[in-house]
């Protein structure tokens, strides 16, 4: 692993994609916004998937970009529900980069989501209670 870290991802992967050239800064890295959008989505799909109805972003606290990606690493994003109110959850968020043509992998950027759940009119609904998985 770069940089000596020993931990692995935390979460559930979620989002894997490439970064391409058009995800590029002026400086030739990969763009913090892009990256931050990517956590968005998977955030939202794991928010979505909890409350089983439509979820918005209402907040995107302590994200926190720690190394930077370049054209062709593979982004991964995990993520976990760490907490769930009664209109909102929060989660947490964890983008790694596995270096182009490598097994090396390395923690870019973590944050914490919160999203609400609405309804059709777009009013903030309550979350069910979490489904037990099914045994097939």
């Amino acid at each position: 692993m770069l940089e000596n870290q020993p931990r692995r991802p935390s979460g559930h992967l979620t989002i894997r994609v490439i970064a391409m050239p058009g995800n590029t800064n002026a400086a030739g890295d990969v763009f913090g916004g892009w990256v931050m959008s990517q956590m968005d989505l998977a955030a939202g799909s794991a928010a979505g998937t909890r409350a089983r109805t439509k979820t918005v972003t209402v907040a995107i606290d302590s994200v926190s970009f720690l190394a930077p990606m370049t054209v062709g690493d593979e982004l991964s994003v995990y993520t976990s529900v760490t907490r769930v109110g009664r209109t909102s959850m929060t989660i947490e968020v964890e983008a790694w980069r596995r270096v182009r043509q490598s097994t090396e992998t390395q923690l870019v950027t973590h944050g914490r989501f919160v999203f609400v759940a609405l309804d059709e009119n777009n009013r903030p609904v309550t979350i069910p209670p979490e489904q037990q998985a099914s045994e097939e």
